[in-house]
C-alpha cells in the first residue's frame, strides 16, 4: 500500500479507536455501578457518570497517543487475527496503566481506579469487534474489489523477475497483477490495448536508464488515459500529470497522476456517497413502488432498464434506470442513427420515438436516474462525476485523451448535467467539461454541483 493511503487509513482508525475507548470508559462505569459488579472489592460508592465526565477527554487523548505509541497501526491492512490480538491487548494494557497513574496523580481519591481498570477489557472487546467488522468488509465482495488495485508490471525480463520477488504477502493482498509486459517485446499500441482490456488502475514501471525513451512513451500513454504510473525512478517531464513522491512497500517511487489524489476530501466524498445513497434508497422506497406501478401499467415490459456502462478506468458495471423506452429500443436504434444529434461516439435523439409516455415524464424530471443510487451504494458510481457511457460507445472513442474522463468514478450528476445536458451536441464539449471537473476537483466543487443540480432537476432545465 502507498504510504499516503496507509497514513489516511491509520488516521481514521486512530480517531475511531479513541472514540471507542471513550465509549468503553462509559460502559465500564455503567457495568460497575448500574449492575453492581465488584472489580477490586470493597464498598461501592455510587456516583453518576457526570462525576467522571471531565476525565473523558483525557481517556480519549491517552488512548489516541497510546495506541500509536505501541505500534498498533503498523499492521498490514489484511492482517490475521493474531496480528491484531496481541498488539491490541498490549495497547489496551498500556492505556489502562497510563490512565491509572494519571488519575492517581490528578485526583487520588475522587476517581475509582476500578472503572479505569474495567475500561481496558471493555475497550479490547469493542475495538476487536470493530477490527473483525473491518476484516469482514475487506474480505467481502465489495470490500475486496475496492481494496485491491489492478496493475500492470512493465520492465525488462530481469526487472520483472526482481519486481515479482518484492511483492510479498502484504502487497499481494492489495494488488492484482493483471499483466506483465516486457519492454523489449510489446509495442506501444499493444500496451494501450492492454490498458483498455484490463481496466487498469495503475502501471508499475521498473526499467534501467537505457530504456527511458520507451518508458517515457508508456508514461505519456497512461497520462492521456488517466491511469496512474508508479515509476521506480525520476527524470521525465509531463504535460498534464502532477508528479509526487511516494513509497511502494518501502521503496521510493515517483507517481505521475493526472487525476485527484487520495486525500481527506476524497475519503469524505466516498463516505458522503455511501451514506447519501443509503438514506436516499430508504426515503424513496415507497415512491419507487408508485413509479414501478406507473411504468408497468402504461407500457409492457420490465420496470428497470439494465445496461453495461464503463466505470472507473473503463471497468464495466451494470447500471440501473427506470425503463423509459419500449422493450425493443436497442434493436430500433439502428433505424434512428441518421437522427443522431450528438457528434462523436455518443447517440442522442431529442424526440426519440422509442420513449414511452411515462418515460417522457420520468426523463423530464430525471426520476429515471434514481435507481442508480444502488450503483452508488455498491461503490460503482458516485453522486458527482462524469456520466457513465455504454461500453460500446467508449470503445468507439477516436481520441485517446477522451478516456481520461474514465479516470474517476462516474456520477449521477456533473458539470454537463447542470450546463444544459441535451442542449450540448458536441461530444468534445462534453468531454471538456468532464476533464475540467477532474482537473479542478475539490469537495467544495462537488457541493456546488449538487446544489446547482436541484433547480435543474426541479425545473427540468435541458431535459428532453
Amino acid at each position: 500500500m502507498f504510504r499516503s493511503h496507509r497514513q489516511i487509513r491509520a488516521r481514521v482508525h486512530r480517531i475511531c479507536d479513541a472514540a471507542l475507548y471513550g465509549l468503553a470508559f462509559w460502559l465500564a462505569h455503567f457495568i460497575r455501578y448500574h449492575w453492581q459488579i465488584q472489580v477490586l472489592g470493597g464498598k461501592l460508592q455510587i456516583n453518576p457518570f457526570t462525576a467522571y465526565a471531565d476525565l473523558l477527554p483525557y481517556v480519549v487523548a491517552v488512548s489516541f497517543v497510546g495506541f500509536s505509541w505501541q505500534g498498533f497501526y503498523k499492521r498490514p491492512v489484511n492482517c490475521t487475527r493474531r496480528e491484531t490480538f496481541w498488539p491490541l491487548l498490549k495497547s489496551c494494557a498500556f492505556v489502562t496503566l497510563a490512565l491509572i497513574v494519571f488519575t492517581f496523580l490528578l485526583r487520588p481519591s475522587d476517581y475509582s481506579r476500578a472503572i479505569v481498570l474495567l475500561s481496558g477489557p471493555v475497550a479490547f472487546l469493542i475495538i476487536f469487534l470493530k477490527e473483525e467488522l473491518v476484516r469482514w468488509s475487506y474480505q467481502s465482495q465489495f470490500g475486496h474489489s475496492a481494496l485491491r488495485r489492478r496493475v500492470i508490471l512493465v520492465g525488462t525480463a530481469s526487472d520483472l523477475t526482481k519486481l515479482r520477488g518484492e511483492l510479498d504477502h502484504d502487497m499481494a493482498s492489495e494488488i492484482t497483477v493483471v499483466k506483465e509486459i516486457d519492454l523489449n517485446e510489446v509495442s506501444l499500441v499493444d500496451f494501450i490495448q492492454f490498458l483498455h482490456d484490463h481496466s487498469v488502475n495503475g502501471v508499475v514501471l521498473n526499467a534501467r536508464h537505457i530504456y527511458f525513451g520507451l518508458v517515457e512513451k508508456v508514461i505519456q500513454a497512461c497520462e492521456l488515459e488517466g491511469v496512474e504510473v508508479w515509476l521506480m525512478a525520476d527524470f521525465f517531464k509531463t504535460q498534464i500529470s502532477k508528479t509526487t513522491m511516494d513509497e511502494l512497500h518501502g521503496k521510493p517511487v515517483l507517481v505521475f497522476r493526472s487525476t485527484p489524489d487520495t486525500s481527506w476530501q476524497s475519503l469524505i466524498k466516498i463516505t458522503f456517497d455511501r451514506v447519501s445513497a443509503f438514506v436516499g434508497l430508504i426515503l424513496l422506497s415507497i415512491p419507487f413502488i408508485f413509479i414501478a406501478l406507473f411504468i408497468k401499467l402504461t407500457s409492457p415490459g420490465p420496470i428497470f432498464f439494465k445496461q453495461k456502462r464503463s466505470g472507473l478506468n473503463g471497468q464495466p458495471f451494470t447500471m440501473y434506470k427506470f425503463r423509459t423506452m419500449v422493450t425493443n429500443a436497442e434493436q430500433r436504434r439502428f433505424e434512428l442513427e441518421a437522427m443522431n444529434e450528438m457528434s462523436g461516439p455518443v447517440f442522442k435523439v431529442a424526440s426519440d420515438p422509442r420513449i414511452t409516455k411515462a418515460g417522457r415524464i420520468l426523463r423530464r424530471l430525471s426520476i429515471d436516474e434514481f435507481p442508480q443510487l444502488w450503483n452508488v451504494l455498491k461503490g460503482e458510481m458516485s453522486i458527482v462525476g462524469p456520466r457513465p457511457l455504454p461500453v460500446d460507445e467508449v470503445k468507439r472513442f477516436e481520441d485517446l485523451a477522451h478516456r481520461r474522463r474514465l479516470s474517476v468514478k462516474p456520477g449521477l450528476t456533473c458539470i454537463w448535467q447542470i450546463s444544459g445536458r441535451n442542449n450540448i451536441t458536441d461530444f468534445k464539449d462534453w468531454v471538456r467539461m468532464d476533464l475540467e471537473y477532474i482537473d479542478n476537483w475539490s469537495l467544495w466543487l462537488d457541493i456546488k454541483i449538487v446544489f446547482q443540480t436541484v433547480p435543474v432537476v426541479l425545473f427540468a432545465k435541458g431535459a428532453k
